[in-house]
Order: structure tokens, then C-alpha cells, then sequence
């Protein structure tokens, strides 16, 4: 329990970071200079102002300086990596603690994206691409198995793990390029951007085939449906509404983490 006590202020920390990522990535922004400041009045933002959710509250969710609203996405970020972080250390930590780390990177990862494409509809690629590296560089020390290991592919020391890991990175990957290069042939308009297809290979790297597979199908499921909803009842135009698939795939992946995790 200590352990999951420790892992949750970590990951109350490690939130706080992602939402500097979330805001300055897509922006092409530095996330180590400047030091935290307010975006409206731009007044570096003090220690005892930036301490993860606890700030927010004693604030009232406003800037101390020019009482601007700090986004509720602050705390939501920092909480919800937090907890997860608890979860995983909590539940993993005694028997697998390598494994216990690696879900917490990457289940950040993810809140990252889910958050980044909402907010920006944009998908870093230090999130997406690092996160391919990360999994590939996990899944030598975590053991993947999935489609090649039930094969029974014969590979040397701990290869087939790290094979596993590209393959669940490439195949979705290449078949989510695939539908919307299709799609942008037959409608004459993208309907898909590279960095859903890098965040797809960024689960498969970590979690495997079967689980990037489940995370497309649990996605465009909830991204159709929802989407939908929201155009409707938004009377926004479906044929220039961008959608943040990317926030429904980071979702889905968190389900499939959760999934995959129990075995």
C-alpha cells in the first residue's frame, strides 16, 4: 500500500507535466522554458500555486494574479493520472513491478493524446512515436505475448517479445493508414491524420496486436456514435466537423489497457 501511495503522488506530478505537454507540444513550444505561467496574463506561476489539484481548489480554479479561469482540464489530467498510476502499482507492484511501470507510462501516455487531440486536435509525436520506442524498448524486459508467441515462432532470447511489439505496432497501423487513404480516394478529403494512425501503432507497440485491433474496433464504435450525437445535436455540418478520433482511440486504449492487463 505504500507503494500505490508513493505511485499515486507520482503520478499526480507526471499529470502535472503531461498538461505543460498538452498545452505547449502542439504549439511547438519548449516544455522546459519558460517556467509555468498563466496564458493570460502570463505571470510565472509560483510553487505553492502549481501543487497538482490541491493549487486548483485552494484557487477556486483562477489565476491568483489576473483571476482568469484555469481550465478544468488541469486537475481532471493530474487526477486521473494519479489514480491510475495507484491502480497499477497497487495491483502489480508485489508480483510485477516492471510490468506495474510500464502500464503507468503508458496509460499517461494515453491521457496525454486523449486530452491533446480534444483540446488541439493534434497528437504529438513525442507521445505517439516516443511511445512506439517505449513499447518496443518494454517489451524486451516485459514479456508480449500474442499472435506470434501462439504461433509457436521460434526467435532467440527475448526477440519474440520485441517482434510482438512491432508487429502490433505495423499491422494496425498500416491497415488505419490503409482505410483512410481509401477514404480520402473515394471522397476526395482526408478523413484521417497521421497522428491517429502513430497513436494506433503506439498501443500495439505496448499492449500487442489483439489489443491495438480492440482498441480501432472500441473506438470508431464510440467516435461514430458519439460523433454523430454531437453533430446532430450541435446542427454542425458532418462534411467539415473534425472529429478527435485520436480522444476516442486514447479512451479505447485505456479500455484495452485494463483488458489486457488482467492476464
Amino acid at each position: 500500500m505504500l507503494e500505490a501511495g508513493i505511485a499515486l503522488l507520482f503520478g499526480l506530478i507526471a499529470g502535472s507535466f503531461l498538461n505543460v505537454c498538452i498545452y505547449r507540444w502542439p504549439r511547438d513550444l519548449s516544455v522546459v522554458k519558460p517556467r509555468s505561467h498563466c496564458t493570460s496574463c502570463e505571470k510565472t506561476i509560483a510553487w505553492y500555486d502549481n501543487i497538482p489539484v490541491v493549487s486548483f481548489v485552494a484557487l477556486g480554479g483562477r489565476c491568483r494574479y489576473c483571476q482568469a479561469r484555469i481550465p478544468f482540464r488541469y486537475p481532471v489530467v493530474e487526477l486521473a493520472t494519479g489514480l491510475l498510476f495507484f491502480y497499477w502499482v497497487l495491483s502489480r507492484w508485489q508480483d510485477q513491478p516492471v510490468f506495474a511501470i510500464k502500464m503507468c507510462v503508458f496509460t499517461a501516455l494515453a491521457v496525454g493524446l486523449i486530452f491533446s487531440d480534444l483540446e488541439e486536435r493534434i497528437l504529438p509525436d513525442e507521445m505517439t512515436l516516443g511511445g512506439v520506442l517505449l513499447g518496443l524498448v518494454f517489451a524486451y524486459f516485459v514479456p508480449l505475448k500474442d499472435v506470434l508467441y501462439f504461433a509457436e515462432v521460434q526467435l532467440p532470447g527475448k526477440f519474440l517479445s520485441v517482434a510482438e511489439s512491432a508487429l502490433g505496432a505495423a499491422f494496425p497501423a498500416f491497415f488505419l493508414w490503409g482505410a483512410g487513404w481509401l477514404y480520402e480516394k473515394i471522397r476526395h478529403r482526408q478523413g484521417l491524420g497521421l497522428g491517429d494512425v502513430k497513436l494506433i501503432a503506439m498501443v500495439g507497440a505496448f499492449l500487442g496486436l489483439h489489443s491495438a485491433l480492440l482498441t480501432l474496433i472500441l473506438g470508431s464504435i464510440a467516435g461514430s456514435i458519439v460523433g454523430y450525437a454531437y453533430i446532430k445535436f450541435t446542427h454542425k455540418d458532418a462534411s467539415t466537423y473534425e472529429l478527435p478520433f485520436g480522444t476516442f482511440l486514447g479512451l479505447a486504449a485505456l479500455v484495452a489497457a485494463f483488458g489486457w492487463g488482467m492476464f
